[in-house]
């Protein structure tokens, strides 16, 4: 599964070897949700551990991610695993509405007689 979330960049953590062959970096991304803001926390493994470095804390970034979960002595953890970080364009945000698709205004007029139907 993958996703993309956009947000600022909270905190960044140091780089940690969890075994002889694998590392991981998290970070938190704060995403703003009305009333409540979400505070993200993300993983990034192996060689993509410096993909963050280039960002500085309250950078608007694009985090392209993929849900991972497992079990572990009968407890189940979800993570979020980032694979592709991207610096966010001021003011992007995803369209609403295809811009295509028409609008009130381009509806056709009323009409006052419904003899003109084709059934």
């Amino acid at each position: 599964m993958s996703f993309e979330i956009k947000g600022k960049l909270y905190r960044k953590f140091d780089t940690e070897q969890k075994t002889e062959t694998f590392r991981a970096r998290e970070f938190v991304l704060l995403v703003e949700d009305g009333n409540y803001p979400q505070y993200l926390k993300f993983q990034l493994t192996q060689d993509r551990c410096s993909l963050i470095d280039p960002f500085e804390l309250n950078d608007e970034i694009l985090v392209h991610f993929d849900l991972r979960g497992r079990e572990w002595n009968d407890k189940f953890f979800t993570n979020l695993n980032a694979w592709r970080l991207e610096k966010a364009q001021k003011g992007e945000e995803p369209p609403i509405a295809d811009a295509d698709f028409p609008s009130y205004e381009d509806a056709p007029p009323e009409q006052d007689s419904l003899e003109d139907l084709p059934f």
